[in-house]
C-alpha cells in the first residue's frame, strides 16, 4: 500500500512541479490549493509528508495548518510537514519552526533537495 503525501499550494503551476518531482517516489500523490481544504485532506488522508506553502489565501495559512496538524494527536505521529515558500528571512524560518514544522525549503528550490529532505524524514 503506497504512503499518502499531500501537496498544498494555490499556484497550480508549482503543484505541477512538485507532482513531477514527486511522481518518482512511492507515495499516492493529493492536492489542494488552499489551506482549510489542506488541513481536512490531512484530517482524512493521515499523509506521511505535508509539501505545504506558507501564503495562501482563505481562511488558513501554511503556519496555522502546520500547527494544526502538530496539535491533532494522531496526524503528529503519522504526518511530516515540509514548508516551502518564498518567504526566507529568518523571522519566518522561525515562525514556521514554532508551527511545528519538520522542514523549511525556500523558493525557489532544488527539486533534488526536496527529494532528499522527503527521504530524510519520511521513513520507508
Amino acid at each position: 500500500m503506497k504512503r499518502h503525501a499531500l501537496i498544498v499550494d494555490d499556484q497550480p503551476d508549482i503543484r505541477k512541479l512538485i507532482l513531477m518531482t514527486m511522481e518518482s517516489e512511492d507515495f499516492q500523490l493529493h492536492e489542494a490549493d488552499n489551506g482549510v481544504d489542506a488541513l481536512r485532506l490531512a484530517q482524512n488522508l493521515r499523509p506521511a509528508i505535508v509539501l505545504l506553502d506558507v501564503m495562501m489565501p482563505g481562511g488558513l495559512d501554511g503556519y496555522q495548518v502546520c500547527e494544526k496538524i502538530k496539535a491533532d494527536e494522531v496526524l503528529r505521529q503519522t504526518t511530516k510537514v515540509i514548508l516551502l515558500t518564498a518567504r526566507g528571512q529568518r523571522t519566518d524560518i522561525e515562525r514556521g519552526q514554532s508551527a511545528g514544522c519538520d522542514a523549511y525549503l525556500v523558493k525557489p528550490f532544488s527539486p533534488i533537495e526536496l527529494l532528499d529532505t522527503v527521504d530524510r524524514l519520511v521513513v520507508r
